[in-house]
């Protein structure tokens, strides 16, 4: 059962979350290209880390799936949350230079249509950053963080996943090298820890993240995609036969 949005923001206001969440920080800084007057989109639950990497961008948007919910960012006057479906991005084509994607694919139905939204709305030469659960990690075994809900990916599946949908992976990092306890003895040390883990084991980390670029001028499979569903309201005339006379 996946995390709602409640308990997204009671976990990273707890220890063991600021602590995941400055391990993720330290990871994306590693593989992120800074770039000002960016147009940025944050997917999923990317709201803790939102404010340091979109601060040079010159407008920034989260998109939360519907069955998590959304809460309002950066605050109630400005919000610039909205409430998606993971394939419908309300987004024109090439309108986005940069998305982060947190909490997200590994919770979609069909990673491969939503990868290729993001790759519809991205700009020529666009980034997308994500992070998903490792599923040699130990994070991904245990359910008390938002890390062991949803399909977890190896780092193989993950680069596999990108470049079938004409992204092209261009760095990889690792994080959560510390076990997902609330004991505090492990939270003290858990900086030595990470680091022991990151030189020692990294293919063993709680989540892999990874920055792609769009790529262009690759050719597209030819299989047409599957017609979407259309809602028709219950009420509405479903129109009669002509009477043959």
């Amino acid at each position: 059962m996946n995390m709602d949005v409640v308990d997204m923001r009671a976990f990273y206001a707890s220890p063991l979350g600021q602590a995941a969440e400055n391990s993720i920080s330290m990871s994306l800084s590693a593989i992120w290209k800074p770039a000002s007057n960016e147009r940025m989109v944050g997917m999923g639950f990317p709201t803790p880390w939102m404010a340091r990497f979109s601060a040079d961008a010159e407008r920034a948007l989260v998109f939360m799936p519907a069955g998590q919910g959304a809460l309002q960012w950066p605050n109630a006057k400005t919000p610039a949350t909205a409430l998606i479906f993971d394939e419908e991005l309300p987004l024109a084509d090439s309108s986005i230079d940069r998305i982060l994607m947190l909490h997200f694919l590994e919770h979609a139905e069909n990673a491969g249509e939503c990868l290729a939204e993001a790759w519809r709305v991205l700009s020529p030469g666009g980034a997308l950053t994500v992070v998903v659960p490792n599923r040699r990690g130990v994070w991904a075994r245990f359910e008390h963080t938002p890390f062991g809900t949803g399909r977890p990916y190896s780092k193989r599946q993950l680069n596999d996943l990108l470049r079938d949908s004409q992204f092209t992976p261009e760095g990889w990092s690792e994080a959560l090298n510390f076990p997902p306890t609330k004991r505090e003895i492990v939270l003290k040390f858990r900086r030595g820890i990470e680091r022991m883990g990151r030189r020692f084991c990294p293919v063993f980390s709680g989540v892999i993240c990874v920055t792609a670029t769009k790529q262009l001028f690759q050719g597209i499979p030819a299989a047409a995609r599957a017609r979407r569903k259309v809602f028709i309201p219950v009420l509405a005339p479903q129109g009669t036969g002509r009477n043959q006379s």
